[in-house]
Parts: C-alpha cells; sequence; structure tokens
C-alpha cells in the first residue's frame, strides 16, 4: 500500500533527524536479505549505538538535501539502499555491516558513507571498517603512554634483583 504525503513527510522529518545527529552514515546496497539476518543486523547495530534504516532513495535524497554534502547522488545508487547510522562511534556502523557483509556473501554491500560531512565511496567505507575502534586506540594510546614508565620500573627493579642476587652470592661463600 502506497504512503500516504503526511507519511512521506513524516518519514523525511525523522530521517533529517537523524542525518542531524548521526556522527557517520553508511550506505549499503541489500539484496535477498532474510528477516533473520534483517533483523540481526538492527540488533547488533542497535547495541553499538547504531540504526539501519530502509526507504526509498527519493526519500533518503529529500532528507540529505538540507545537508549540502557534496558528492551525495542517493539517487544514482544502484539496487535497494538502506542507511546505517552511526550516534556513538563512528566506525562501528562500517564494522557491523563488514561482518554482515563477509558473511552473508553478496547480499549486503557498501554504496557509500557520510563521515565528517563528507561524502566517501564504497573504498572508503571498506578501509574504514578495517580501522580499530575508538575503544582499542584508546588502549594502545593509553599503552604508547604507560610503556616508558614501565620500562623504567623494570630497570630500577633490574638494578634491585642483581644486588640482592649479589648478596645472596656473598651470603653463600660465607657459609
Amino acid at each position: 500500500m502506497p504512503k500516504s504525503k503526511a507519511q512521506k513527510k513524516e518519514i523525511i522529518n525523522e530521517l533529517s533527524d537523524k542525518v542531524a545527529k548521526a556522527k557517520s552514515v553508511i550506505f549499503t546496497k541489500f539484496t535477498g536479505l532474510g528477516v533473520k539476518d534483517n533483523e540481526s543486523i538492527r540488533k547488533e547495530l542497535k547495541t553499538n549505538d547504531g540504526e539501519y534504516y530502509v526507504a526509498k532513495k527519493t526519500l533518503f535524497d529529500l532528507a540529505f538535501k538540507d545537508s549540502k554534502i557534496l558528492g551525495l547522488d542517493i539517487r544514482g545508487f544502484e539496487g535497494q539502499v538502506a542507511a546505517v547510522f552511526g550516534f556513538g562511534d563512528e566506525i562501528a556502523p562500517a564494522k557491523v555491516i563488514a561482518k554482515y557483509k563477509k558473511s552473508l556473501e553478496g547480499k549486503v554491500e557498501f554504496i557509500g558513507g557520510i563521515l565528517e560531512g563528507k561524502f566517501i565511496d564504497a573504498a572508503g567505507v571498506t578501509v574504514l571498517s578495517n580501522l580499530p575502534s575508538k575503544q582499542e586506540l584508546l588502549a594502545k594510546l593509553v599503552g604508547s603512554i604507560n610503556a616508558p614508565v614501565s620500562g623504567f620500573v623494570n630497570v630500577l627493579a633490574g638494578n634491585l634483583r642483581s644486588f640482592v642476587n649479589v648478596l645472596n652470592a656473598v651470603k653463600d661463600n660465607k657459609v
């Protein structure tokens, strides 16, 4: 059943709100995706502070019209289009879709995305999906900052260990 103008306007307003709140948007093409797979994608995205939204390309185009993103041509995308909004971590939606892209073999494909107000192509989204998550990067940063301190502590502990070993050797020679 076709949607009325009021329903379409409501969808456009909802999409516009999501576009304004999202830190990143990933566009995917999906063909032959079952309900079970679709729901598992939605569920995993929800746990990663994201949302999977399917609508007609014209509605997406109208919702993104106000954002004035250069290079974005939603009507030019082939097939059925879904937008994956990332509200928390910018990379998480791309990682989730990349995981399903591997497991579903050809049923889900990257078309492009929006990051920091700029359109990126499918190759850019693939590169984005291969980056470590924000938590992993923060952990590596903390490890890098902590490395000189822990190295210094190990050096000092090594000197103490050597001193104790020398004292034990002297004690063993006197006995």
